[in-house]
């Protein structure tokens, strides 16, 4: 499905190459969505407790995991780490190795929850099915 969706806004942007003005061609947007649903928004700065011998900060009252390093907010959730440059700013998924090394040497005791336990909470739920297996068609 997004490889259809790619070539169709290839195709898009080559037949405007030859009847576009520069101005139009560079008003083109094209984007991709997918379906990692993001941690909510954070409204408010939220209290913060320092991650003892560490420059990281988390957030004990969150519902999630939640640290706050050189201003960024970091979360891990859904087994995908996002980032967001303030509180009320949107989350953006970032790759393992873009977050930075403190926040990753946080211990698991400073987690809400803790990487791994959200997939065994929705296993027991019902709520998540290994790849290979929902292509078979067994869950």
């Amino acid at each position: 499905m997004h490889k259809r969706m790619l070539i169709v806004a290839l195709l898009v942007v080559a037949g405007l190459g030859s009847h576009a003005s520069p101005a139009s061609a560079a008003d083109v947007q094209i984007g991709v969505n997918s379906a990692i649903p993001a941690p909510p928004v954070v409204l408010a700065p939220p209290p913060l407790v320092v991650v003892p011998s560490s420059p990281v900060h988390y957030v004990p009252s969150a519902d999630l995991n939640l640290f706050v390093y050189k201003n960024r907010y970091y979360s891990f959730h859904n087994e995908r780490w996002f980032v967001a440059t303030g509180p009320k700013a949107p989350w953006t998924v970032i790759a393992v190795e873009a977050v930075p090394a403190p926040v990753r040497a946080v211990p698991v005791k400073h987690y809400k929850i803790p990487p791994g336990q959200a997939r065994k909470m929705a296993e027991r739920e019902g709520g998540w099915c290994p790849p290979g297996q929902a292509k078979k068609g067994r869950c």
